[in-house]
């Protein structure tokens, strides 16, 4: 609302207002807004959500500490939404195609993870929204984003950037739009232009062809996005793993957002351009600022937890986000740590019943999953029994918030691997 105030106003000589064209300063107004409201205002609604006795009903899984975290405050995504669309409105351009599906990206997911919230401390009920009711929802979104990227005539690319000197103006994150074009190319790493096309995936030509493609492309984005969102929720078991994981992931996305939207750098880093795309440099801004202020109470021991309301809305935005910027290729590794989650409970449960018809009984690769509490635990009989004793929570999820930093440098230096 504010950009847009000081974009009607760019004919007055207003000191100070051409300040808002650059992507630069409203993302450190959003990062900076974000972090105060989750801060701040954060503690006011955590005292709100205890007088509601909105707390959280632990299951007893023989973990140390873990009974103590009962009656804790949930539903503190309520704290993350908020700080993220505050700035968001604020600071960035609402007519933007990639501002407006991020905000329906945050709605959405936010409005499913309170819904099973919801149905889970006021209708008492453990359960929750039926996984099959979440599925359904994050496929159905899924295949918005999809349809959109296929039709919208603002999501283009634009291929084999030159800059020529003239006297055209390049103003930071801006350019005129010239020979762009509508792509399935995303990018991948190991190749010598980075980039990788769906269409080679297609086993037809000509006009049945092109339907392939985009059809293989939207399954894929149906795909990143319901697994972003679901590896985060996985992940959200101990204090801050989460939280803190999905900021780094955040500055790493805005990073490539704000590269990949500027004229000048993508050129110089040969990578794609994307024109507009600039903008989720913001969104990400906020995103980050209102995670580490969240993580000011959620880290151990937490005061609050994020709850579903908050950790499927992180990994909807992670998985739109990087389909937008055309890096869903790159989060097997950028998000490793989500996938090593979500991947440890996919064999744990198929190994479970593959043992069980096999040997009448059930058997375990990993003491626990997700696999943050396999190291937790002590003595259930499983394949891997390293380490041999557990490992303190808050140590635990520094490790954890190491190896995300380290895969977080790999990806960025994967842009000039060739």
């Amino acid at each position: 609302m504010i950009y847009h105030l000081f974009d009607f106003l760019k004919d007055y000589d207003i000191p100070g207002q051409g300040l808002f064209h650059y992507l630069s300063f409203r993302a450190i107004l959003a990062f900076s807004t974000a972090l105060i409201f989750s801060i701040f205002a954060g503690r006011k609604i955590i005292d709100r959500i205890r007088a509601k006795q909105i707390g959280e009903d632990i299951r007893d899984l023989g973990l140390e500490g873990q009974l103590q975290k009962k009656g804790t405050p949930t539903m503190g995504g309520i704290i993350i939404f908020l700080a993220i669309m505050i700035p968001v409105l604020l600071f960035m351009d609402l007519t933007n195609i990639y501002t407006i599906l991020l905000i329906l990206t945050t709605l959405w997911f936010f409005l499913i993870g309170f819904t099973d919230d919801y149905i889970k401390v006021f209708k008492k009920n453990k359960e929750g929204l039926s996984p099959k009711a979440k599925l359904i929802g994050q496929t159905m979104f899924g295949l918005a984003i999809g349809l959109a990227v296929c039709f919208s005539s603002d999501i283009v690319i634009r291929e084999n950037v030159k800059v020529e000197d003239s006297a055209e103006t390049v103003i930071e994150g801006s350019v005129e739009k010239q020979d762009v074009v509508k792509s399935t190319k995303t990018t991948i790493p190991f190749v010598k232009s980075h980039e990788f096309d769906y269409k080679c995936l297609s086993p037809f030509k000509g006009a049945l062809g092109w339907y392939c493609k985009w059809a293989i492309y939207v399954l894929m984005i149906i795909i990143v996005i319901t697994a972003c969102s679901n590896g985060v929720n996985l992940t959200d078991g101990i204090d801050g793993l989460a939280t803190g994981t999905s900021a780094i992931v955040g500055v790493v996305l805005g990073i490539f957002a704000w590269l990949g939207g500027n004229f000048l750098h993508s050129d110089y880093l040969n990578i794609m351009y994307i024109p507009g795309s600039g903008e989720i440099a913001v969104f990400m801004s906020a995103f980050v600022g209102a995670l580490i202020g969240f993580l000011w109470y959620n880290s151990y021991p937490a005061q609050v937890f994020m709850g579903d309301t908050g950790s499927l809305m992180l990994g909807g935005i992670i998985g739109v986000t990087a389909v937008l910027i055309r890096k869903e290729l790159l989060i097997p590794i950028l998000c490793g740590v989500f996938f090593t989650e979500s991947l440890s409970v996919i064999m744990q449960r198929v190994y479970f019943k593959y043992t069980k018809r096999k040997y009448g009984e059930g058997r375990r690769i990993f003491k626990m999953t997700p696999i943050h509490h396999h190291f937790q635990k002590e003595g259930i009989p499983s394949l891997i029994q390293k380490p041999a004793h557990a490992i303190p929570e808050a140590k635990l999820v520094t490790r954890f918030w190491i190896i995300g930093m380290i895969l977080a440098v790999i990806t960025i230096a994967l842009l000039k691997v060739r």
